[in-house]
């Protein structure tokens, strides 16, 4: 006859892992160094995605490789070094990214089980790099959360795409969840509300117009079915509504735009030039679709659009920061992490 040895004693306590439960936040990416060889590593990575640049033939290999990679590098190299965290040798992204994953593992301190990390999903620290450390640390569950509020193929479903890829190499794989978007979640637009009306406030001006501007997509994503146009559009008429103000106060554009196929309208750029010209000549501009100040924000709205605009005409221009770790921005992160961690913790 068979022995039936009691569960309890089945193995000694001290041979017993005791289950924890990763968090991996993860943005898009950042250049090592502010210098053309860092940009120029960080610009191969993300442009070679098939779900940035969906047709990666023979002429976009030839156009990357013989005249972007040649040519751009140098240039946001100089646009990174008007931005870079000289203190940290870093971008604000990867200063900004760090904090949120900070603040989070403190403000959930209490489920000891759980461990909180990050990662890029171009640029280090890798999501590889980063899996491998949670799973070292006896993560046998992982919930990633692309910090994007709303969803497109280029930013949340390439971070599952890498996810999937480190996960089919293990042998022992982590049980997996990820975080939905949140574009109309109400944690997210209440903070956005908070955070617009906290910096309008310590203006010296009104702002005749905000201007909600969104990264831009090429027209043709959309097309194939991309929801991302929809979650934007989403967002802003809920921050309307939070704010009370229509269409003609907040308006909503797309920045960013690259290469020379049509890409989603308006342009934030083309419109800054625009309301100069119409008289418009007190604007702030806020950007909701970013989670953390980065390049695009720092660089492009707050110093590029600042100037079309004051070119064209504008006298005062504000932008309003992103969530970043503020408050209310991690007050967003931790409520959508707890949800999606229930039954886990």
């Amino acid at each position: 006859m068979t022995a039936v040895v009691p569960i309890e004693k089945a193995k000694p306590a001290a041979d017993v892992r005791p289950e924890r439960v990763g968090v991996l936040l993860v943005n898009l990416g950042t250049p090592d160094t502010a210098d053309s060889r860092g940009v120029r590593v960080y610009l191969k990575e993300f442009l070679s995605d098939p779900r940035v640049i969906e047709d990666q033939g023979l002429l976009w290999k030839l156009v990357l490789n013989g005249i972007i990679l040649r040519i751009r590098p140098a240039r946001k190299a100089r646009d990174y070094l008007k931005i870079w965290n000289t203190a940290n040798n870093e971008s604000p992204l990867k200063t900004i990214t760090r904090a949120q994953a900070e603040k989070l593992a403190a403000a959930i301190s209490d489920h000891d089980h759980v461990v909180v990390d990050w990662a890029m999903r171009y640029g280090n620290p890798s999501i590889a790099s980063r899996i491998d450390a949670l799973t070292a640390q006896g993560c046998d569950r992982l919930l990633v959360v692309p910090l994007y509020p709303q969803y497109s193929a280029a930013t949340s479903a390439t971070v599952c795409d890498e996810v999937f890829r480190v996960l089919g190499q293990m042998r022992a794989q982590p049980t997996l969840r990820v975080t939905p978007p949140y574009y109309d979640d109400p944690d997210y637009i209440e903070a956005l509300a908070v955070s617009i009306n906290a910096h309008l406030a310590s203006l010296p001006f009104q702002p005749e117009i905000i201007v909600a501007s969104f990264h831009g997509m090429p027209q043709k994503y959309v097309d194939k079915g991309d929801p991302y146009q929809t979650h934007c559009i989403a967002t802003t008429e809920s921050l309307r509504k939070r704010m009370g103000l229509d269409a003609s106060k907040l308006m909503l554009t797309f920045q960013s735009r690259f290469g020379f196929d049509a890409w989603l309208q308006p342009y934030t750029d083309k419109t800054m030039e625009k309301l100069a010209k119409e008289g418009v000549r007190r604007i702030a501009v806020v950007t909701p679709g970013f989670s953390a100040d980065c390049l695009e924000t720092l660089e492009e709205i707050a110093q590029e659009n600042a100037e079309i605009f004051k070119h064209n005409g504008g006298e005062q221009f504000a932008f309003v920061p992103c969530l970043n770790d503020s408050e209310p921005g991690m007050d967003v992160i931790r409520q959508l992490v707890l949800r999606e961690l229930q039954g886990w913790i």
